[in-house]
């Protein structure tokens, strides 16, 4: 992992479900809470994003956003959206570039031989980008701790 607090974010440019290419620039008008996950569908995944969407009030009210990050294609982040009433970005970084950049990614994910996913991982950027917070688990099975992330919010 090559960042650490009070860096700043490396810029990117990814996928969304609606196949619309996002950057990084235009989601800090606000606190932004980037998640990366393994993989839609699978149940820690799904339990932290229910987790982040059912914690949307708390963070609007701390002018903070969600955008989640996986390896996934468009296809199957908008189908995880749908399924899970998720209304913020999930975004596809098809070539795990962003993912090795923020936290490294996860190799054979699951035993499955060839399969590369996003680690489990947690930052907080303030508007300009910089990283207010971090959280990165080399164990795919554990959620984040909730708590810390808007205890960071809070924070500044």
């Amino acid at each position: 992992m090559s960042l650490t607090l009070g860096t700043k974010a490396p810029e990117f440019k990814l996928f969304d479900t609606e196949r619309k290419e996002r950057s990084l620039s235009e989601f800090l008008t606000r606190k932004t809470i980037l998640a990366f996950y393994p993989g839609a569908f699978t149940g820690v995944c799904t339990k932290e994003f229910c987790a982040l969407r059912d914690a949307m009030a708390n963070f609007n009210s701390m002018n903070a956003q969600v955008v989640g990050i996986s390896v996934d294609g468009p296809f199957a982040n908008k189908a995880f959206a749908d399924a899970n009433n998720l209304t913020f970005p999930l975004l596809s970084d098809l070539s795990k570039e962003v993912s090795k950049k923020y936290c490294g990614v996860y190799e054979d994910f699951d035993g499955v031989k060839g399969y590369t996913t996003s680690k489990r991982a947690v930052f907080v950027l303030d508007k300009t980008g910089i990283v207010k917070y971090l959280w990165v688990t080399e164990n795919a099975g554990v959620e984040p701790p909730y708590e810390e992330i808007s205890k960071a919010l809070s924070s500044f």
